[in-house]
């Protein structure tokens, strides 16, 4: 009897062909494990339960529509399709869809961004600016079609007719508002619109607020050198938009409100800043008419004359001091002078030679010992009226 031998590869295609065929798609429930983002974008992972586990695989195209992050630990249900990976000859599933169990994808992709962005400090209320009290110009960045527009301009036209408005149109829904949003708040920075932007749109469904959501809106908002105001939804919806905006405010309306102030209620504040400076000037001018009031009665005015006269004879008193001090010093000075006068006197050696002394040289040295003294040297010897010379011949 024949053998009827398979090779390695009719038996892998064979099964493949198999499986692929008799095993139709399915949704497949599991736990998350081995996770890897290729540098592709492709997602590798298993799926096990408490017994088993097979390989699965998502690709790029699919997993950039996936609205949250796969991880280690996630329980999720799949659908997809059984393949059989030919050159290794293992099966995996191969995934077009995936969803999480228990709260929806986009709640989990929620709660997954607002973690990663209150861990950089996003959130942080230090770094939050505060808005500027009299805003020149408002931007608003929101739908040109929507309801919310209209409620913006309503309210500064009304409160505040002196702003100035300009209006960035978006889309605030669907796969391209997140990006025009972005980019509607760094134009905004970049080409300094504004002193204040309210971003915002009408109340909608957790997909329909989506956007404000997405990374690079809460980025652009982070970054903005411009205060932002976010004015999503309804009061009781909260993107992270919200969270990360200098100021939440809980409708359009609400944040046009907050930008600016109602220009009845400005003249009210400028009437009462009016009337309490007037009260405070009054105040000022009466408590400075007591003071005047004061002097002019008081008795250093009254009697000028008498302190005059006094500050007079006090200088006159201070003078007569002052000259019989200078009388005294004078005198010491000129007592040690004629003291000085009579020692230099005494001393001169023109009254020591009136009194018989005489003064002896040689070649105009003073000689003061015989010791300097030789035989034949001439001297000179001055006397009061007079001098000699003479020569040595003999030293005793």
């Amino acid at each position: 009897m024949e053998k009827n031998v398979y090779s390695v590869s009719e038996l892998t295609h064979t099964i493949k062909h198999l499986l692929e065929t008799s095993l139709p798609t399915l949704w497949l429930e599991g736990e998350v494990s081995n996770f890897k983002r290729h540098y592709s974008q492709h997602l590798y992972f298993s799926l096990k339960d408490e017994s088993s586990q097979v390989s699965a695989v998502m690709w790029r195209s699919r997993a950039l529509k996936l609205p949250f992050q796969l991880e280690d630990g996630m329980r999720i249900r799949v659908l997809g399709n059984v393949k059989v990976y030919a050159p290794s000859g293992r099966y995996q599933f191969d995934v077009l869809e995936a969803e999480p169990v228990g709260a929806g994808s986009l709640q989990v992709a929620f709660e997954q961004l607002k973690k990663k962005i209150y861990e950089r400090g996003w959130f942080d209320e230090a770094r939050k600016k505060s808005l500027p009290l009299f805003p020149r110009r408002i931007a608003l960045i929101t739908s040109p079609t929507g309801a919310a527009i209209r409620d913006m301009l309503q309210v500064l036209k009304r409160r505040a007719p002196y702003v100035d408005v300009v209006v960035l149109p978006v889309a605030v829904q669907g796969e391209k508002a997140s990006g025009e949003i972005a980019a509607a708040i760094e134009r905004c920075n970049r080409h300094s619109l504004a002193d204040v932007i309210i971003v915002g749109r009408g109340g909608g469904s957790l997909e329909d607020l989506w956007a404000f959501n997405e990374e690079e809106v809460v980025r652009a908002i982070h970054n903005s050198a411009i205060p932002v105001v976010s004015a999503v939804g309804h009061e009781i919806d909260y993107t992270l938009a919200d969270l990360v905006a200098d100021l939440r405010a809980p409708t359009p309306s609400a944040a046009a409100e907050l930008v600016v102030m109602d220009k009845e209620e400005l003249n009210t504040r400028l009437d009462e800043y009016r009337a309490r400076l007037k009260q405070a000037l009054e105040a000022m001018l009466s408590q400075q008419r007591q003071n005047l009031n004061r002097l002019e009665n008081s008795y250093i005015l009254r009697r000028w004359d008498d302190r005059l006269f006094q500050a007079h004879q006090y200088i006159d008193g201070l003078q007569t001091r002052l000259d019989a001090a200078m009388a005294v010093k004078i005198h010491q000075a000129q007592s040690r002078l004629e003291k000085t006068e009579a020692t230099l006197k005494s001393t001169h050696p023109k009254t020591l030679m009136a009194r018989g002394y005489s003064l002896t040289s040689i070649n105009g040295k003073i000689v003061s010992s015989v010791a300097v003294l030789n035989k034949g040297d001439t001297i000179k010897t001055e006397f009061l009226d007079g001098s000699i010379e003479s020569t040595v011949e003999r030293i005793n």
